[in-house]
């Protein structure tokens, strides 16, 4: 308790979850605006087009939430750069393990913040606490979903506002987004609105 009020350590990585899984549904539904030839064509980034960078995304998040759930698939998420060739495949994949990323914040504890988390990385394993294993996850998606605004930047399709889930302020700026994936304030830890 902290000035009367119940302090939650799970409770911002629920929301980063939620905020991850918002950001790409609404970055994944402007890719699905673009004109033919435009998801895959040679842009300006780390990786060379939205396909890429949005894959790479896919991959890196099955590799780390597989680690999170105690799996073991390791660099078997890499052996295809781009396991998804099109944009309806992408929101497909990513939704399913941006759910899996949310069941597993869900059911945090303190104690499992504090725990460590397996990565197997081919010829060893890496061994990290669970809260910065999560930090990092949530840091690299936040860097490549920056990436892939920039992109569109590029193209006729107005980039999505993407950092409006986390204050109580900017709720009447996500309702869209909430009721698009069926949440509402309650799972961001906020009180529903009177």
């Amino acid at each position: 308790m902290i000035d009367g009020i119940s302090h939650d350590p799970c409770r911002v990585f629920r929301k980063l979850a939620r905020n991850n899984a918002a950001a790409n549904h609404r970055l994944l539904e402007a890719c699905a605006q673009l004109q033919p030839g435009a998801f895959e064509a040679p842009r300006t980034g780390f990786f060379p087009s939205l396909r890429a960078t949005l894959n790479h995304i896919l991959i890196v998040d099955w590799f780390y939430v597989d680690a999170l759930e105690g799996g073991t698939l390791g660099f078997k998420a890499f052996e295809h750069e781009e396991p998804c060739d099109s944009i309806t495949a992408l929101q497909h994949a990513q939704s399913a393990v941006d759910r899996r990323l949310i069941a597993f914040c869900d059911g945090l504890t303190m104690e499992r913040l504090a725990q460590t988390t397996t990565i197997h990385r081919g010829e060893h394993l890496q061994i990290e606490r669970t809260d910065d294993l999560l930090s990092h996850l949530f840091q690299h998606q936040t860097h490549h979903r920056g990436q892939v605004h920039a992109m569109l930047a590029g193209t006729s399709i107005k980039p999505p506002q993407i950092d409006e889930f986390i204050t109580r302020y900017d709720a009447p700026d996500r309702a869209d987004v909430m009721q698009a994936l069926g949440w509402d304030e309650r799972d961001l830890g906020f009180d529903p609105a009177p």
